[in-house]
């Protein structure tokens, strides 16, 4: 229901495009501020149009949409100066962007930043850069784009003299590579108004997606907390911590504020974990966790290392020193004791909930600051819980269940949802660097005997050292295991294509399939409904396409990534040529691939009428240096696929937005006008056939 309205919103928005405009709703000034000849202060200031925004530095990655791309700054090398810090920037508006599941940072009518710097040089000197920033609207958003700055700064006559310069290279000053990311839509409704009203007022009406967003991952921390609760290093604490503070009959109220310290002692102690995480990791981390591969293969490994260890191969501990401290100054007794005693529990429980906690850590550095404190606080108050309640109604411990080997059950269980997760950190490494080792049906293959191992040890079938004997089967364990199989049986289709949308935040994307059978006797019954035998061979193309090594064509289309290459194939077999400017992360470009382009009349039209050429603006792929080009709209050379393709659609079509198509004879002239995002399929269908008719009015193009 959701994704319906989103859609109708987007239709209602957006029934006109302009689509002979360049958009550059966003313009740069740049100035000096030098108060003292040791320092100067570098400021740059984004106007940013009505309705559009500019996003933050501090922006997560990962997310299961994608997610738009940071502001950052890159300054040239030089003896004159040094940067002091890093850059500032004012404060952003927070709102949960729906398009990407996740809180984001953004500015909107005006932004600035600032960068310090430290003057070196007695002379006069220029200080040059580049900065590469993405701005959206309601409904679209641009590919990343680079601005050249350029600052005059006084020299300081206190410096020494300079020595030779060292020659001129480029520093980040703000991680700035971002893999299969852009030109992603957001959806709001009266967003301008309120963006600049929510910058200047603080927490208003727009903050409540945002409030939405943390609450759904306060319920997941909650969960989490619930779930540590019934883990072996925990669960038996319970009666025995309680009958502690019971044991003094003198002063029952006293015994039970106690509790009460001792429960918000926990609470406190995971708090303080969550404000270190996300004082001490940050933006920056946000942003390498998500796009880097070494954070991510890290924490593949370590979610390996603590399955291992809760499937019984060994036990993580902390060293004993550090626990027997805690325990005596618990001794000590009092509310501090009670603090002491909470402590301890952390330290000793940590075998078990460490990988909980970690889990939710690290979920929550890809998110907004505030993400890793809420997170802490959900679930130091599931896991706190009961000791308080227990502490006030101790008549409720009677009808606790007995500690047994079911909590061993519960640890392996977990361990099993380690194992299945921690997958999903090595896939995004895979993705961003193309290594396909794990392609989607090799992680399918994995998640499927995960879960199918996990539904024999819930059925007593597989048996670890350190089990206890199962004499029968519980009913909550038959029916949690018959969950476990449906799961599997679920999951098995998608080895030969079916799209499991119901997974499709945790998976690789379609695309990463290497057999789909879907797209195999699409094609079949597409090649026999035109008289084409069996389609052993492609039909459509001339030669193998360049870039089809890591690009691919959705719902088994074959087709072209080059814009040359592909007309040339129209010209030898006298087709138009249907091109798609679209984008990695383009949210509106994978709504029409899903919702107009899957249609089985769109389908057929593009299978068989069309020389099909999707053009990726925003792919970070280096060309060869022969094929660099100039571009004539800015002079600049682009040196990526992303950037020819991104100029392109600029210099001739005189648009920068996706997703756009358009409709070309063999000579590359135009056959029908342009079409943008547009969720009518009939609509489409007579885009489509508009441009076959004109074809064959105009043949070859000549």
């Amino acid at each position: 229901m959701k994704k319906m309205l989103t859609g109708l919103l987007a239709m209602l928005l957006i029934p006109l495009f302009s689509i002979s405009q360049i958009l550059d709703p966003v313009k740069w000034t740049f100035k000096t501020e030098q108060a003292t000849p040791g320092e100067a202060t570098l400021v740059m200031t984004a106007r940013i149009e009505k309705n559009w925004h500019v996003y933050s530095q501090d922006i997560p990655q990962g997310g299961a949409k994608g997610a738009p791309i940071a502001t950052s700054f890159s300054f040239t090398k030089s003896g004159n100066y040094e940067l002091a810090g890093k850059v500032t920037e004012g404060k952003p508006i927070l709102e949960n962007d729906p398009n990407f599941d996740m809180v984001l940072k953004f500015f909107a009518d005006r932004a600035v930043f600032k960068q310090k710097i430290k003057i070196l040089d007695k002379k006069d000197f220029v200080v040059k850069g580049v900065l590469n920033f993405m701005c959206c609207d309601d409904h679209e958003c641009l590919p990343p784009n680079d601005v050249e700055f350029e600052f005059n700064v006084k020299g300081n006559p206190n410096a020494m003299e300079t020595a030779v310069q060292p020659p001129a290279t480029k520093v980040s000053a703000a991680k700035t590579d971002s893999f299969k990311t852009a030109a992603l839509a957001v959806e709001k409704a009266d967003a301008g108004a309120k963006k600049l009203e929510q910058a200047q007022l603080g927490k208003t009406a727009a903050d409540k997606a945002a409030d939405q967003s943390l609450l759904k991952f306060f319920l997941i921390a909650f969960l989490a907390g619930l779930a540590a609760i019934i883990t072996p290093c925990v669960f038996p604490m319970i009666p025995m911590t309680v009958t502690f503070f019971m044991h003094d009959t003198t002063s029952k109220s006293k015994a039970k504020m106690e509790a009460v310290v001792y429960s918000l002692s926990i609470i406190a102690i995971y708090m303080i974990l969550g404000v270190l995480v996300a004082v001490l990791l940050g933006a920056n981390f946000n942003n390498f966790i998500s796009t880097h591969w070494i954070p991510n293969v890290f924490f593949f490994v370590i979610f390996m290392v603590f399955a291992a260890s809760f499937l019984g191969m060994f036990e993580i501990t902390l060293p004993s020193w550090i626990v027997n401290k805690a325990d005596k100054q618990a001794d000590k007794g009092g509310y501090s004791g009670a603090f002491f005693m909470a402590f301890t529990l952390v330290l000793v429980s940590f075998s078990c909930t460490g990988p909980i906690v970690g889990a939710l850590l690290v979920k929550s550095a890809g998110g907004a600051l505030i993400m890793p404190i809420i997170g802490m606080l959900g679930f130091s108050l599931a896991f706190a819980l009961p000791f308080g309640l227990f502490a006030f109604f101790p008549s409720w411990l009677s009808g606790l269940p007995k500690s047994g080997g079911w909590l061993n059950s519960v640890k392996v269980v977990l361990g099993f949802l380690e194992l299945a997760l921690g997958l999903k950190f090595l896939s995004i490494a895979d993705q961003t660097y193309h290594w396909h080792i794990l392609d989607r049906e090799v992680y399918l293959a994995f998640w499927i005997v995960i879960f199918f191992l996990m539904g024999l040890y819930l059925l007593g079938k597989l048996k670890f050292n350190h089990d206890s004997d199962l004499p029968y089967i519980s009913v909550p364990r038959i029916l949690m295991s018959i969950v476990v199989f449906a799961f599997v049986v679920y999951m098995i289709p998608g080895m030969w294509g079916a799209p499991l949308k119901g997974l499709s935040g945790y998976l690789p994307p379609e695309t990463y399939q290497d057999f789909d059978i879907n797209a195999i006797i699409k094609k079949e019954v597409a090649a026999i409904s035109t008289g084409g035998g069996t389609a052993a061979t492609p039909a459509t193309l001339c030669d193998k396409p360049k870039y089809s090594d890591f690009l691919r064509l959705p719902h088994g289309l074959e087709g072209y990534f080059d814009y040359q290459q592909a007309l040339a194939c129209a010209r030898k077999q006298n087709k138009p040529v249907f091109i798609d400017f679209t984008g990695h992360g383009c949210v509106n470009c994978r709504q029409m691939e899903a919702n107009v382009w899957s249609d089985p009349q769109v389908l057929k039209r593009l299978r068989e009428k069309y020389i099909v050429t999707a053009l990726y603006v925003d792919d970070k792929t280096d060309l060869p240096e022969n094929e660099w080009i100039t571009s004539r709209y800015d002079q600049k050379v682009k040196k990526t696929i992303g950037k020819k393709f991104a100029d392109l659609q600029i210099t001739r079509f005189n648009v920068n937005s996706q997703p756009y198509y358009v409709l070309l004879d063999t000579a590359g002239n135009l056959l029908t006008s342009p079409k943008a995002y547009d969720l009518d399929v009939d609509a489409f269908i007579r885009f489509l056939d508009a441009g076959t008719d004109n074809f064959s009015k105009v043949g070859k193009g000549k």
